[in-house]
């Protein structure tokens, strides 16, 4: 288990399970997530991200364990813990007749947002739509309508963030402010939970969680992911090239290196480490080799 900010804990579950008939979408999942983190979800099509997503919003009920959000039961305070909650799903549940500021305001309304015609303008600002603002939805790209659903979200500045695929369709440019936007909401208290499929952004959480049909395979910040796989180094010495494979580099890349001397003839130092990807990819295909492929976990 993780150790928490000072803030306390925003997000907490507790052998967490969740079946649709014979198919195990979440198996005994554990987790705290700290007040003003953003904490990532990683893991294939069907590991039980969304499905984990869902069910701390309320909108579907677990079969096992318990959730906590800001203190509250999503299943039976759905009401309650709503509001608190600020949800962009990964495809966006829009009106498609309505503009951009109907949408919107409709969703600030619903949450008793104060001060909303200035929010509502804050938020379509900020995903870049002011030029669109009066145009039906239907008339919307896929990557549009994400940004939109994204300002759905954000509108009533919730306290609790929980966004699946948010910046799927989106342009770097825009994602990079998206992301400067999340950090500095996170800064300010904002507890953002982040399901994607994009490693580089990864990286930008404080802690990840890999997923994989339905089982939690690690929980850890993403430099400690790194640092605990295995590091190819290799040392140019007097002419040739010198090979060392180490586990939790960090530490042990000291001793490497004073055995070593650090003399004069060492000419170049390289350290190649694994990229978030594939290691995220072996605990998976690990799993999978330890559970020869099990057919009843997993999304449906």
């Amino acid at each position: 288990m993780q150790e928490l900010a000072s803030g306390g804990v925003a997000i907490e579950v507790h052998k967490l399970n969740k079946s649709f008939g014979p198919v195990l979408a979440l198996r005994s999942v554990s987790l705290k997530i700290a007040t003003g983190q953003i904490y990532g979800l990683l893991g294939p099509n069907g590991a039980g991200k969304t499905t984990f997503i869902r069910l701390l919003t309320g909108s579907t009920r677990p079969s096992g364990g318990s959730i906590s959000v800001l203190g509250l039961d999503p299943t039976r305070q759905k009401q309650q813990a709503r509001r608190q909650i600020g949800y962009m799903p990964q495809s966006p549940s829009l009106y498609e007749d309505l503009t951009p500021v109907e949408n919107i305001r409709f969703f600030g309304r619903g949450r008793r947002q104060g001060d909303l015609a200035r929010r509502v303008d804050e938020v379509i600002a900020f995903v870049g739509l002011r030029e669109r603002a009066n145009d039906a939805v239907y008339t919307f790209s896929g990557g549009m309508k994400q940004r939109l659903s994204l300002a759905c979200a954000l509108v009533n500045r919730p306290p609790v963030l929980l966004l699946d695929e948010p910046t799927s369709g989106i342009d770097p440019q825009l994602r990079e402010s998206f992301w400067a936007h999340f950090r500095d909401m996170a800064s300010h208290g904002t507890t953002i939970l982040i399901s994607t499929h994009q490693m580089d952004e990864a990286l930008y959480c404080d802690r990840l969680a890999v997923l994989n049909r339905g089982v939690l395979l690690a929980d850890d910040s993403p430099k400690q992911l790194l640092w605990q796989e295995n590091a190819t180094v290799r040392i140019w010495r007097a002419g040739e090239v010198v090979v060392h494979d180490l586990a939790d580099y960090p530490n042990t890349l000291p001793g490497l290196l004073q055995e070593h001397g650090l003399d004069v003839s060492i000419s170049r130092i390289e350290v190649d480490v694994e990229d978030l990807g594939r290691i995220v990819l072996r605990k998976i295909d690990i799993q999978d080799r330890n559970t020869g492929g099990d057919d009843h976990a997993g999304n449906p």
